[in-house]
């Protein structure tokens, strides 16, 4: 050791176990410059060392919490970022530091709007700051909808988070911190979802739900500013022998460009809709006068004159249109698009490849037209129709060669009636196929007998 001074700690075992804590000191006696020893003190310091040790447990536990937490907040899908009082950033996690283009070392320090840029996505305006709010309030806070995050590169992402305030030990707001996440995809399905809600999957039009929206939306502008609205119903004509001969591939082409054709007839604030099927409803928002719509019905007709170009061959297909207009033909939805609807079935039934508008007297040949196909229905389950023989005579002999089997119908209310009066709309409602059967089967059980 030579004359150097020194300090040291040592552990003593005490006979009873204890162990005891010292610090010794040793340094050199002189008398002038000839050493005559050494002096040696020894300190109890075992209550220093037991709050040493103590510090040293509450380090490491402390490294070891902000470990955990550090893992633990890089881990996790959500951004997190965090701001002193003044609204500086302290803290960011690795999805922060990828969704707003700032490494936490460039971002510690700066104003939260130059690391956290936030936007309005309707408006493209500043949105308002989540943390000025959450510490104002003292409560934890969200985004105004439809946010949009714009990192450091200028790439928009849509988001949704919530802002809270840090306190200290005393209970003071000491800062906030922001969670986000991305919530882009998630929207855009939704988007598609409400898109794919209101349009139809074949054409994209939109579906009957959208124009009942829309027409209900003319109908109340129209009472306000005393206008006109227009529904144009249409019904192609004769697509079934296309689609039963073709094929539904050749019929779904032929449908998508049926509607294209439709919607460069109207104007953009007019709606084109695809009602099912091969059927179609154009809905004329604001007319001055019920004429206005027979120029638009009559521009549809001449366009449908042209072919269409589907797989390589000329398809011909007309229309049939029946016309309501508001409020002459009815004061709500269902009226006017019901009595464009009859309007589209009296086209068809005086020759197809027309328009008609809609009169008082269709809605009493429809009520009997409905009155008919219910008795209809009726008259096959109670067994109502009968059969009338007409003879099938050689003319050089006078020889009776065979019968032909006519259907007739005796109704309970109506009597006797002929298949003048009921077979086009056993037709139109599909009712003629179970009746011929009966009429075949019935004809071969009296043959028989």
């Amino acid at each position: 050791m030579g004359q150097e001074t020194f300090q040291t700690e040592y552990r003593f075992l005490q006979e009873q176990g204890t162990v005891v804590w010292t610090r010794v000191s040793s340094a050199p006696m002189e008398d002038g410059l000839n050493p005559h020893g050494r002096i040696k003190t020894v300190e109890d310091i075992s209550e220093r060392k037991e709050a040493e040790f103590a510090l040293q447990a509450a380090e490491r536990a402390l490294f070891d919490e902000r470990e955990r937490a550090q893992v633990t907040l890089n881990s996790i899908g959500d951004a997190v970022l965090t701001t002193d009082i003044a609204g500086n950033v302290t803290y960011l996690n690795l999805v922060a530091e990828a969704m707003t283009g700032w490494a936490w070392k460039e971002a510690i320090g700066r104003p939260l709007p130059d690391v956290f840029n936030i936007i309005d996505g309707s408006t493209r305006e500043i949105a308002s700051n989540p943390v000025q709010r959450a510490i104002k309030e003292d409560r934890t806070v969200g985004l105004a909808a439809d946010c949009v995050l714009v990192r450091r590169d200028g790439f928009e992402s849509a988001i949704e988070d919530s802002a809270a305030p840090i306190h200290d030990r005393d209970g003071k707001d000491a800062g906030a911190v922001i969670v986000f996440h991305d919530v882009s995809k998630s929207r855009a399905m939704a988007l598609k979802m409400a898109h794919l809600a209101q349009h139809d999957f074949l054409t994209d039009l939109p579906n009957r739900l959208l124009l009942t929206e829309r027409l209900k939306q003319a109908i109340g502008f129209a009472q306000r500013h005393h206008n006109q609205v227009a529904l144009l119903f249409l019904d192609l004509d004769h697509f079934k022998h296309i689609n039963d001969s073709l094929g539904h591939t050749i019929g779904d082409q032929l449908l998508q460009s049926v509607a294209e054709r439709l919607a460069s007839c109207v104007r953009v604030t007019d709606t084109v809709c695809r009602q099912g099927g091969d059927e179609f409803v154009i809905l004329l928002a604001e007319i001055a006068r019920p004429h206005d719509t027979t120029q638009v019905a009559e521009k549809l007709l001449a366009a449908f004159a042209l072919p269409h170009l589907i797989g390589g061959q000329e398809l011909h297909i007309t229309l049939s249109i029946g016309i309501s207009v508001y409020p002459d033909d009815g004061t709500d939805v269902d009226t006017v698009m019901q009595n464009a609807d009859t309007a589209m079935y009296h086209a068809k039934e005086n020759g197809r490849n027309m328009f008609q508008f809609f009169t008082a007297e269709m809605n009493t040949q429809a009520v009997r037209r409905q009155f008919i196909e219910s008795s209809l229905r009726r008259a096959l389950k109670q067994g109502e129709f009968l059969l009338h023989y007409q003879p099938q005579v050689e003319l050089a002999s006078g020889a009776i060669t065979g019968v032909e089997a006519l259907v007739r119908w005796l109704d309970p209310n109506l009597g006797m009636v002929y298949p003048y009066d009921f077979v086009s709309i056993a037709e139109e409602c599909g009712l003629i196929v179970p009746i011929g059967k009966w009429v075949l089967r019935e004809a071969c059980r009296q043959t028989q007998a």
